[in-house]
């Protein structure tokens, strides 16, 4: 019985100690934020036990009752052990039915534990403190504008810092932060730590931050890597703070659920944005470089110019790019092409399903007067690694401006430079633009040049540290020309409220700032200064633009002219029609909102 408690004791330490190295880094572990600290301390306590059992069992009675005794008494010196209140002497005077051979060993394997024990009882009291602290940290931050994230991760620590650049007093608090040995996850608590950061272990929905001056504004940002568990997490959050004012809170989340849950519910005095990571990206590229898609446009010899567009890859950006573009590239006097590639075989059927008139062979690559204008194909089936795509390339002779977006910055860079290669055997130079998340990459690889001095002139976007800044998640220069935009027919809860209206006036917004660039007559303009031919101009562009974005986001005509025909739930609008067939009324409606 002796031989056996000791081998089993040690034996379990060591599976516990296996165990905790190999499932500390599975994905339970990380869900439920277990660390080996956690399968040890189990390890020591259950091996602790198999040491005691004997030393009871000698003496118990030969019954169930006796047994039990022995095993609870086990357990209870197991707990003192761990509790500094286990006398060492006591355990080695009932050690006298022990094998004499075996005493010794057994003794030193006890006295192992009696010292590795109180060192994690050590670490659970540090662990506790650490909160304490926290809490403590918290409370000092009482009149400071703070900033809490729903989980530490690359993006909230990168925004994090920006916001502190620009706010030093601001209190910033990471929640939820599951401190390990793992490299990444040391390197994160310990740039947190250097901002200064609050950290608490608890999730963001069990810390109380409501002990806090009701005049001083708390930002949420629920920005894990889990979209359900922003979405839970941001429902929860409202309806804990609905009462409060000066709150705000920022969810991360690019699902369709999260737009309709986030509409329904009563936010009360929350200020509630959805950040989706993907129109954000694909919007702030129109808006601050769109003007390169028309000054790289080909001249026509009709004296138009072309805008030949390539995008590669239609997967979330890709996808989002193709219907952006065909509404910012509705501009007088150009011409619009898009040729999109993916390897998805069924990549055209599934965008034809997203926004079924927009590809519909009555409007695309049709020219009808006072209707937007655009020819869009997409080549499925098609992997950029093979000469099918090369060969596919070399028959676009006039690109003007390429998107690479397939979902992993190696990729993309790789396809990048081989396009670059393939134009420049065309004789053409359009621009180039590639999605690279890793900030450091991207600034190794800005003006990037061959073995010969030649630029590869590709411009790289996405990155983590140009996309999670204050100026763009909160303060907006976009979402506030987006804002007036909206005003111009609506209030401005309304904007915050209804994602169709706030996506609706952020494209406005691009558009107004690229005809204004592009010299559309009028476009400087507040609509009472606009003479006759500059409305004409001016509302018969905003009209294309308008249908070409509707078609964008799905909506079809409703198969009549009259208001009521319009139904939102089935994305129907009787206004989807050329200019001329619209009411004065309606006209009237495209220059206020496509002025400024």
């Amino acid at each position: 019985m002796w031989l056996f408690c000791f081998l089993f004791s040690i034996g379990f330490l060591i599976f516990a100690l296996i165990f905790s190295l190999v499932f500390n880094k599975s994905a339970f572990a990380k869900k439920h934020k277990l660390s080996a600290f956690h399968f040890l301390s189990a390890g020591v306590f259950v091996s602790s036990i198999f040491t005691f059992v004997p030393t009871h069992l000698v003496t118990a009675e030969i019954s169930v009752l006796g047994y039990v005794r022995a095993v609870l008494l086990s357990v209870f010196n197991s707990m003192q052990v761990f509790a500094f209140g286990c006398e060492f002497g006591n355990v080695v005077n009932s050690m006298v039915h022990c094998p004499m051979w075996l005493n010794m060993i057994y003794q030193v394997w006890i006295a192992f534990l009696f010292v590795i024990a109180p060192i994690f009882t050590f670490g659970f009291v540090l662990s506790l403190f650490k909160n304490v602290s926290a809490y403590l940290k918290y409370l000092g931050s009482y009149f400071k504008d703070v900033y809490v994230f729903s989980e530490l991760n690359e993006k909230s620590l990168v925004l994090a810092s920006d916001i502190k650049s620009h706010h030093n007093r601001a209190a910033i608090v990471f929640t939820d932060v599951f401190e390990g040995n793992e490299e990444k996850i040391y390197e994160l608590t310990d740039q947190a730590r250097s901002l200064g950061a609050i950290c608490f272990k608890k999730d963001i929905l069990v810390v109380n931050f409501k002990n806090h001056s009701e005049n001083r504004p708390i930002s949420f940002f629920a920005i894990g890597n889990n979209e359900t568990e922003n979405l839970n997490q941001s429902l929860k959050l409202i309806e804990n703070y609905r009462d409060r004012d000066n709150t705000h809170l920022f969810i991360f989340s690019k699902k369709i659920e999260s737009e309709l849950l986030l509409t329904a519910i009563d936010k009360g005095s929350v200020k509630v944005r959805r950040i989706n990571e993907v129109q954000s990206l694909v919007n702030r590229t129109l808006y601050r470089r769109g003007n390169i898609i028309f000054e790289s446009a080909k001249e026509l010899p009709c004296g138009n110019k072309k805008i030949s567009a390539i995008v590669v890859g239609m997967g979330c950006h890709g996808t989002e790019m193709v219907k952006a573009l065909t509404w910012f590239g509705q501009m007088d006097g150009y011409k619009l092409e898009i040729n999109a590639f993916d390897q998805d075989p069924l990549a055209k059927e599934k965008f034809i399903a997203l926004a079924p008139e927009l590809m519909s062979p009555d409007y695309n690559g049709v020219e009808v007067e006072g209707e937007a204008q655009y020819k869009i194909t997409v080549h499925s089936g098609i992997d950029v690694a093979t000469t099918t795509f090369a060969n596919e390339i070399s028959k676009i002779d006039d690109a003007t401006y390429v998107m690479v977006a397939l979902g992993d910055d190696d990729v993309n860079i790789n396809a990048a430079v081989n396009l670059r290669m393939y134009f420049e055997r065309l004789g053409i130079h359009p621009v180039i633009q590639a999605i690279v998340y890793n900030a450091q990459q991207k600034k190794a690889l800005e003006g990037i040049k061959n073995y010969r001095g030649q630029a590869y002139g590709i411009e790289f976007i996405g990155d983590m540290e140009s996309s999670y800044t204050e100026e763009v998640i909160i303060d907006s220069e976009l979402e506030e020309e987006a804002l007036k935009r909206h005003l111009k027919w609506g209030e401005e809860e309304e904007f915050w409220t209804y994602e169709y209206n706030y996506r609706s006036s952020m494209a406005s917004a691009i558009h107004m700032k690229a005809r204004m660039e592009c010299s559309i007559p009028g476009a400087d303009k507040k609509e009472e200064e606009l003479s006759g031919e500059e409305r004409n101009v001016i509302e018969a562009l905003e009209h294309r633009r308008w249908n070409a974005y509707m078609r964008s986001e799905g909506y079809v005509f409703s198969g009549s002219k009259e208001k009521t025909s319009r139904n939102d739930l089935a994305k129907m609008h009787h206004d989807l029609v050329d200019f001329s067939s619209l009411t004065e009324e309606e006209k009237r409606k495209d220059s206020k909102v496509g002025t400024n």
